[in-house]
């Protein structure tokens, strides 16, 4: 699994059998970011953006399949899922959606916007010290995006934002069940740095592109919108 350099599309490891990566003539493109970096709002504001330019578009995210999204909110709900299984069960949540919605937009010339993709599976799984190569292996089914943006926000702003729109801090996107800390605010800290460190390195692996989500909402949107209008355009 190493980082985009050539043209057209292609998995990162075996992929998934039967798929005419020729026929897949649409953009993929895949925004990043930890719970309050603003990722999802900018997501909605990109996808109307580009269906204002005329571009046909598609929606994914983290626990969206029909398959496994309700069984997985659940299994969420006790804080007991063990760090395999909650790896496995969003990579079948991803495969799902690999299959039954990212591959048939793309066939059809759509541009795919993913609200996160692998990369924040593979940064939370490698901070509770899953292994890096089955972790390749497990998302070598995975394409290769043309694009992807990380929003970079400081763990102190994330926990500000969290709190402006909710009363308290997730569990998970806490980082609680790894043990950082008792408090639970020095564990989202601890947490998120650790999930910070391993974009970095990911950023250079996989080629992304880190974009400062600590601006103002417009000020991200117009960095952002430029940038994936010039991806879908062929001009990046």
């Amino acid at each position: 699994m190493n980082a985009v350099k050539k043209k057209g599309k292609r998995f990162y490891g075996a992929g998934l059998p039967g798929v005419n990566l020729n026929h897949l003539t649409g953009k993929l493109i895949v925004i990043e970011g930890a719970d309050g970096s603003g990722r999802s709002t900018q997501v909605e504001r990109v996808r109307n953006f580009l269906e204002e330019k005329g571009y046909a578009t598609a929606p994914v995210g983290l626990r969206r399949s029909t398959l496994v999204s309700r069984e997985l909110e659940r299994a969420k709900e006790g804080n007991t899922l063990c760090k395999r299984t909650m790896t496995l069960f969003y990579a079948t949540d991803f495969c799902d959606q690999l299959e039954n919605v990212i591959i048939p937009a793309l066939r059809a010339g759509f541009v795919v916007l993913a609200d996160r993709y692998i990369y924040t599976l593979m940064a939370r799984a490698l901070v509770r010290n899953m292994e890096q190569k089955w972790l390749d292996s497990l998302y070598g089914v995975a394409l290769v995006p043309d694009k992807v943006f990380y929003l970079r926000v400081s763990p102190r702003n994330l926990i500000e934002r969290n709190f402006h729109h909710k009363e308290t801090l997730d569990y998970w996107e806490s980082g609680m069940d790894i043990g950082l800390s008792q408090d639970l605010f020095e564990n989202f800290l601890r947490y998120q740095r650790k999930i910070q460190r391993e974009f970095s390195k990911m950023q250079e692996r996989f080629g992304f592109e880190t974009i400062n989500g600590n601006r103002s909402i417009l000020a991200v949107a117009d960095d952002l919108q430029r940038k994936v209008l010039a991806a879908v355009e062929n001009k990046s």
